[in-house]
């Protein structure tokens, strides 16, 4: 486990006592659905997605992630946030779901439905019935960042716990490539994707975290993810989630 994160317990209940609940902060508590984008400031279909992913993550009840990939930088533009851990991630998904091509932009809801992330009545039809099945809980003190994930009843064998620290927004002047001369607004923008531990539907997690070594340099939204991870080791399906905005 990388040095920024201290795994101080594992739980058979919540800790509540004596630990203040986060404050002056914009925090996503009971989510239904995690929405992540593949896109690419090189790909001219994407601004609409774009856009659309701005909208909804104004939305209480999701958790946007924008994951720019590196793929298309050979036709004119490097997007400026690209990695290929981003594309990577996308080609994981793709494996995990037996299909041999990527694109974007895609859209995976809770890492299981796939929708072009443009179409806004799919996507509004697929969360309309989304649900993460465990809890995630935050709370501060001081600079630390307490995560609990209680246990829950559901059939789970392995399951993930991934930081993902990312830029709620941030405006970008296209100069080359199929989008040249647009300034194109990103929103909910990952900068790593950071596994810190496993999770065990019987027992309880606690995880603490240092919050300034996690959201710095411009980075202000911080996102808890536990997900299913399939037998092969690819992910699954997303179990819970909590997000934060500073």
């Amino acid at each position: 486990m990388k040095n920024i994160i201290s795994k101080i317990a594992l739980l058979a209940s919540m800790v509540v006592g004596g630990v203040a609940p986060v404050k002056a902060m914009d925090v996503k508590g009971q989510p239904i659905a995690v929405l992540e984008l593949f896109t690419s400031q090189g790909c001219s279909s994407c601004p609409p997605a774009d856009e659309i992913l701005a909208e909804l993550a104004k939305d209480k009840n999701l958790i946007t992630l924008a994951y720019h990939v590196d793929y298309w930088n050979y036709i004119g533009w490097e997007d400026t946030f690209s990695q290929k851990e981003h594309s990577e991630l996308q080609r994981r998904y793709a494996r995990q779901r037996n299909e041999k091509q990527v694109y974007t932009p895609q859209l995976l809801i809770n890492g299981t439905v796939d929708v072009v992330g443009s179409h806004l009545d799919e996507i509004k039809e697929a969360t309309a019935n989304a649900k993460l099945d465990v809890i995630v809980n935050l709370h501060a003190e001081g600079d630390m960042l307490s995560i609990n994930i209680p246990s829950a009843e559901i059939a789970v064998k392995d399951a993930t716990i991934w930081l993902v620290p990312f830029v709620s927004k941030a405006q970008v002047k296209i100069e080359r490539g199929e989008n040249r001369g647009q300034l194109i607004t990103y929103s909910s923008i990952v900068q790593k994707r950071q596994l810190v531990g496993m999770w065990s539907s019987k027992k309880a997690t606690e995880l603490r975290i240092p919050m300034p070594q996690m959201m710095n340099e411009g980075v202000d939204g911080l996102a808890v993810l536990v997900q299913e991870r399939a037998p092969n080791g690819l992910p699954g399906r997303m179990l819970g989630a909590v997000s934060l905005l500073r």
